[in-house]
Order: structure tokens, then C-alpha cells, then sequence
């Protein structure tokens, strides 16, 4: 199937709150590649998640796969994602987008997690205020490393959908 030249192995990343999972699902839609959410790997409905060594073992087979998108942050499979991927997107947002994000998401029920998010964990809250320090960085540093990948960086939500309604929809593409 043809996906206008984004690739067919896709990596999606950002900060928590940027819309990674709502860019991913209207991404899939519109390219009939298979969508898989790492949160949704990692998480049990519970909140408590699987082992790191089933979390490894089931991102080695998904990036051995031939078509896909996954989605999520994760920096420590950052590498493991870009060495696999054809084309990497990253959303590149502002604090307050992606607060605003978190903010937007409590009390809904979600497909890429498996609970509905009462209130606004700190946890997120503090990923968002320490990833520009933390997770940007290595990110952007592991990208000069991979120079023959492609790499789309948003930097607001209205550049991520103008580029998105320039992707074909449908069997015919």
C-alpha cells in the first residue's frame, strides 16, 4: 500500500500530552498501517505494567514487523524504535500545549491506555516540565546518528494536521 512517501515503519513520539495518540490514529486511518500504542503495551488495566523483559521482548517483534506505527515516548527504546523505523515524527510542542493536553484528557476513556485517567498524576505533569531537559535532548542527539532516516518535527498542533490532510486516504492510495 502506498503512504505518499511517509514510509511504512513509523515511529511517533513527544511529550506526554502532545497528541501523540490522536496524530497516530488519524495517521493509520488514512494509511492502513497497523497502529500499536506503547502505553497500551507497558500498562495493565490495573496501572500496574508487565515486566521490562516482555515490554523489550514485544517491541523487538513489533519493529521486526514490516508495516507499522508505534507510538509513545519510552526514551529508553528510543534507539531501539529510530534503528527500526523508515520515518520518525516528532512532536516538538510547548509546555503549555501539551499541560493543556493532559488537562483535556482526564475523565476520558482513551484506546491507547487501558484505564480512564481520574485526575492529573504529577508523575505527567513533571515529565512535561523535565522534557525539554531530559528527553528532547537524547532524541535529537540519537537523530544525528541516523541521518538516513526521515524525520518530520512539528512544532504546534496546527503544523502536525496541515501535514496530515496532505496524506491520501483509502484503498486506492
Amino acid at each position: 500500500m502506498k503512504t505518499d512517501g511517509i514510509g511504512i515503519r513509523i515511529m511517533i513520539t513527544g511529550c506526554c500530552g502532545s497528541g501523540k495518540s490522536t496524530l497516530s490514529r488519524k495517521l493509520a486511518d488514512r494509511t492502513g498501517l497497523p497502529l500499536f500504542h506503547l502505553d497500551m503495551i507497558w500498562w495493565r488495566p490495573d496501572e500496574s505494567h508487565i515486566p521490562r523483559e516482555d515490554f523489550d521482548r514485544i517491541l523487538a517483534e513489533l519493529t521486526a514487523g514490516e508495516r507499522w506505527i508505534i507510538e509513545g515516548d519510552y526514551r529508553r527504546t528510543y534507539e531501539v524504535r529510530l534503528r527500526a523505523c523508515d520515518t520518525l515524527i516528532f512532536l516538538d510542542y510547548d509546555e503549555e500545549t501539551c499541560m493543556a493536553g493532559l488537562r483535556q484528557r482526564v475523565g476520558q476513556k482513551r484506546s491507547d491506555i487501558p484505564w480512564v485517567e481520574q485526575r492529573l498524576e504529577r508523575e505527567l505533569v513533571d515529565l512535561v516540565y523535565s522534557y525539554r531537559q531530559d528527553n528532547r535532548p537524547k532524541l535529537l542527539a540519537l537523530l544525528e546518528q541516523y541521518p538516513e532516516k526521515r524525520v518530520l518535527i512539528f512544532h504546534t498542533r496546527a503544523e502536525a494536521d496541515a501535514w496530515l490532510e496532505t496524506i491520501g486516504t483509502g484503498p486506492e492510495q
